[in-house]
């Protein structure tokens, strides 16, 4: 049976109409940030995914701005690491898509990222929600994200391809640490490498950390199922065991719902005996309202999506 849940956002608004609202409800004298942070995953996530992506610019200042603006439970970021060792959010491993320079980004200084425009390609991509502000806006390091918006917000932070930067979990862990998120409950960490959120696990053992998988099928002509690194067998073949071992170390899994938009990968069954084995299941990324409403009834734990405004009508 799926527990009842509390959508976080409608607690929220409801503070507001009395004046009181805080984004991240304060512990009570007994209990500390961070299991206050656990206990508020146990309701229903708004998880904004690269920000309000699909309104803004994806990991810039105004998207994250947005974002926060309309009250979502975490922002989500892709933190790699530059030629000099800084960490910034920034997703794909090349700048190209969605910066006017060319290359890898880990052979670019912070400097030379600066440097670049990293909006205009989205006034171009998506005239319908163009904006002349986003000409030019920077690629933001880490630390300036943890600076602007401080430990009142809560962050969900992916290593992204962490076998291209040796020490990333480390850099990670140590600006997290300075800058007082893990302590204050105000961090989640996942990825899709297993070993990666291990290490994490390691230095820290107070973050919590998430598991990511991708369900495809094995070949074009099979409707079996595999995952993409091999942490876990396909949904059809996961035992509660495979969910066991994640939990040694994640207090969830982040899976997506379909396949190249058409083929569904995962059902209600496998959110039940994920949450059955102690996990949460967050669903990335999920922009169509109808989805939304379907995982939602399926009593998922959370959402990534573009735009946060639609999943907010939804669970307001």
């Amino acid at each position: 049976m799926t527990p009842f849940r509390i959508s976080p956002l409608s607690l929220r608004y409801a503070l507001a109409a009395l004046g009181t609202a805080t984004l991240i409800a304060p512990a009570t004298a007994d209990t500390s940030p961070l299991q206050q942070q656990l206990d508020d995953l146990q309701a229903f996530q708004v998880i904004a995914h690269r920000g309000a992506s699909g309104h803004a610019p994806e990991q810039t200042l105004p998207a994250l701005e947005l974002a926060h603006e309309m009250g979502v439970d975490y922002l989500e970021l892709d933190i790699q690491m530059t030629a000099d060792g800084e960490l910034v959010a920034f997703h794909d491993e090349r700048i190209d898509r969605t910066t006017d320079g060319e290359g890898e980004l880990r052979d670019f200084t912070l400097e030379s990222l600066k440097a670049l425009d990293a909006g205009s390609w989205f006034n171009a991509a998506y005239p319908d929600y163009a904006d002349e502000a986003y000409a030019g806006v920077e690629i933001l390091t880490l630390g300036e994200v943890i600076e602007h918006f401080g430990t009142e917000m809560r962050y969900y932070l992916e290593t992204k391809s962490p076998e291209l930067y040796p020490g990333l979990e480390e850099a990670m862990v140590e600006e997290l640490e300075a800058h007082g998120l893990v302590e204050s409950g105000s961090v989640i960490i996942q990825s899709f490498s297993q070993e990666s959120l291990q290490k994490v696990h390691a230095l820290n053992a107070d973050i919590p950390l998430v598991q990511l998988v991708w369900y495809y099928p094995e070949s074009d002509d099979s409707e079996r199922l595999v995952e993409w690194t091999g942490v876990t067998p396909g949904p059809s073949e996961i035992t509660d065991a495979d969910f066991q071992a994640m939990g040694e170390y994640a207090v969830g899994i982040g899976t997506n719902l379909t396949y190249q938009d058409d083929l569904q990968v995962i059902d209600a069954a496998f959110i039940e005996q994920a949450q059955a084995n102690d996990l949460l299941v967050h669903v990335y990324t999920v922009n169509d309202p109808a989805e939304m409403q379907k995982l939602l009834d399926w009593g998922v734990d959370g959402i990534f999506t573009d735009f946060p405004d639609r999943l907010n009508a939804l669970v307001d």
